[in-house]
């Protein structure tokens, strides 16, 4: 069974900026990239224009780690201090699920799995000590 632990930071439209930083600072390789602009479009979602510009999604090589990164929405709550998710990455829809069960006992979902244009198998956790986990399956069969 093959599964990552891997810290997911959550900016506030600054998430470029910290991007940068870690890349000049840390000697940081950018692996992967996308504005929320760049993302496909959904309907049911309209992008207000302030927005596309955000880092929808970016990883980062450090070394052997990896870091993950987003901004928010213009005016989606934000806090620092509790802009750190761990995001849980398997090779397979079974493995997250059975992941995702499990973590969910006593604990809140903020986002059934689901199938995006980027996971086969996608969703969010807040456990019941308060951490929350994403879900990401790397397979998108």
């Amino acid at each position: 069974m093959s599964i990552k632990l891997i810290p997911y930071l959550i900016m506030d439209g600054n998430a470029g900026e910290a991007i940068q930083f870690y890349v000049e600072a840390l000697e940081a390789k950018v692996l992967f990239s996308q504005s929320f602009g760049e993302m496909p479009a959904n309907p049911e979602f309209p992008l207000p224009e302030e927005a596309k510009n955000r880092v929808g999604h970016a990883t980062l090589q450090i070394g052997e780690s990896s870091l993950m990164f987003s901004d928010t929405f213009p005016g989606q709550p934000y806090q620092a201090g509790n802009n750190i998710t761990i995001c849980v990455n398997t090779k397979d829809k079974e493995t997250t699920q059975r992941l995702f069960d499990g973590l969910q006992q006593g604990g809140r979902i903020d986002a059934p799995l689901h199938a995006t244009h980027f996971s086969s198998a996608y969703g969010v956790i807040t456990d019941k000590f308060g951490i929350t986990f994403q879900f990401f399956t790397e397979s998108m069969a």
